[in-house]
């Protein structure tokens, strides 16, 4: 028999079995049972098609991790609509490049962040625009939102809670498994944004293997402090609303909040960035709270390992169990994981170095690690090659960019996807990444360009030459920082301070993105083709580094 994978199954799932039982504790303090959630979704599913968007049409969700978001996803992927999250921390460059790239129909904004979205609206194809709290949305004046002039320049901004209310009847269209159903943008080695292709079938298997790996059940309460944009939150819309567990929303990662969380309401499962994991470890050190609940409490952290002090911490301070797992957005994203528990004794201090690696493959996930030739580098532990990757849950490819699609599968090995970070291999198949081969800075747990913020600063009329690379942090793992050649040629007196050009990155980047270090030389390092060498540059700045990559 074959059943398509379809991802409306898993909140069909959870209504028809857990209806009755708590799905979600919203950040306002209501609580929502399953039926609850899901009539909510119909009713954004009645009004999308009621404003004429069908299946295969992009609607755009800008929320942080509240109840909206799940129901605009829910509601648009019921009607075959292709579910677009975006960003929170971009700015309105990003989100009007988006859009048009996307070709969106319906935007749904939560009301901190609609104002960016208001600042393009006029630029992008989007006709309608929807928040939680119309009268909150900056530039938006009180008739523009109960509506107003249909020329304003501002308004015509809809009430979620109003639009949802109006019907719950809609058509839900025959789908079918290879049917895209969700674009992810992530930021690539050019400045533009890449959207990356997910459709039912990939999103589903995803989502399995999610709740294989992170043993997820129904008496979970799930911790909303990875974003909901993130390639779906790692696949936990899908995952945690299919096995029928609570979900506890957030508008951001407050180490308190966090805590009181554990203890209130029980949480059992969070994922928590390296970055985030240091948050809570200042906290504890300084307010010593309660760390577990009437749950066990487990947590999952991604990409770049958390120093062993940091793993030490956590299982040993807090009592909760860490698993470290690794992947990329185009990817699922999770490829790896380090949860192998036949390879280490949980009583022995011995599991940090262990827990530290990335890892090996997800079940039905090959991960291969392999030279400039293609071919698998030795297991010595000590030989670095690519990073490879072929899996059911890896995207179909880029958004109408074929080409970059194309290089992207088919670099080193043909019908793999390339991760572009570089490790090892050790004896028992586990890899450790040792460098990164893609122009990406990973900051917190963010992918920053080091190409967009050089096209950043070469705006700048000081600026004559600059070069981005990945400096250490031990906040963040690494953090973008700035090599200028001023345009003068006088790095004494360059026409503009260090200072300046951060405020410059900051007005025209999302902060996340901006660099924290900007320093001037006389001139970069240069191949004899004039190709800058930012190799070297990274190694000035990670000499006293084990790697080069950070911990975050």
């Amino acid at each position: 028999m074959e059943k398509p994978l379809l991802v409306t199954d898993f909140l069909d799932r959870a209504r028809r079995n857990y209806g009755s039982r708590e799905a979600v504790l919203a950040t306002t303090g209501e609580r929502y049972t399953y039926d609850e959630l899901g009539e909510r979704a119909d009713g954004w599913s009645a009004f999308l098609q009621s404003v004429g968007v069908g299946k295969g049409d992009r609607v755009a969700v800008l929320d942080p991790n509240t109840h909206y978001h799940l129901e605009a996803a829910y509601g648009s992927m019921q009607v075959g609509a292709v579910h677009t999250p975006l960003n929170y921390r971009l700015v309105e460059r990003d989100f009007e490049y988006i859009l048009n790239d996307a070709g969106v129909d319906v935007v749904y904004a939560d009301h901190a962040y609609a104002d960016k979205i208001e600042a393009v609206r006029d630029d992008v194809p989007t006709e309608t625009f929807v928040t939680n709290d119309v009268d909150r949305v900056e530039g938006v004046s009180a008739s523009d939102a109960s509506g107003g002039s249909a020329d304003s320049s501002a308004g015509d901004w809809e009430s979620f809670d109003d639009v949802i209310a109006e019907s719950t009847d809609y058509d839900r269209p025959e789908m079918t498994e290879d049917e895209l159903i969700t674009i992810n943008y992530t930021s690539g080695t050019t400045g533009d944004p890449k959207g990356v292709c997910r459709t039912h079938r990939t999103e589903t298997l995803h989502a399995y293997l999610v709740s294989h790996h992170g043993e997820i059940r129904d008496d979970d309460v799930y911790l909303w402090t990875l974003p909901m944009f993130h390639v779906n939150g790692w696949g936990h819309i899908y995952a945690v609303t299919g096995n029928g567990a609570r979900q506890i929303c957030t508008r951001g990662v407050d180490a308190e909040d966090v805590f009181a969380a554990v203890r209130d309401e029980g949480v059992s499962y969070l994922c928590a960035a390296p970055t985030v994991l240091n948050r809570l470890m200042d906290y504890h050190h300084e307010h010593d709270p309660v760390t577990t609940g009437e749950n066990p409490v487990r947590v999952a952290t991604a990409g770049a390992a958390p120093p062993e002090a940091t793993i030490r911490t956590v299982e040993d301070e807090f009592g909760w169990y860490l698993k470290h797992v690794y992947g990329a957005t185009e990817t699922g994203p999770l490829v790896t994981t380090s949860d192998f528990r036949r390879l280490f004794d949980q009583k022995s201090p011995d599991r940090f170095a262990v827990k530290k690696r990335q890892g090996f493959g997800y079940l039905g996930t090959e991960v291969r690690v392999v030279d400039e030739d293609g071919e698998d580098v030795p297991r010595d532990d000590e030989t670095v090659g690519e990073i490879v990757v072929r899996g059911n849950q890896v995207m179909d490819g880029y958004w109408e960019k074929p080409e970059a699609t194309e290089e992207a599968f088919n670099d080193r090995v043909e019908g793999y996807y390339h991760m572009g970070d570089l490790a090892v291999v050790d004896a028992d198949g586990t890899i450790s990444i040792q460098d990164r081969k893609k122009d990406i800075i990973i900051s917190g747990g963010e992918n920053i360009s080091s190409i967009e913020l050089e096209d950043v600063l070469f705006e700048h009329d000081a600026v004559g030459d600059v070069a981005v690379i990945p400096a250490p942090s031990d906040e963040w793992g690494e953090t973008p920082k700035a090599y200028v050649v001023p345009a003068n040629g006088d790095v004494d007196a360059p026409g503009v301070t260090a200072e300046e050009l951060v405020q410059f990155c900051r007005d025209n980047a999302a902060s996340y993105k901006v660099p924290k270090a900007v320093e001037f030389v006389k001139s970069l390092p240069t191949t004899a083709t004039g190709k800058v060498q930012k190799y070297e540059l990274r190694q000035r700045e990670w000499e006293d580094e084990d790697r080069m990559i950070g911990e975050g």
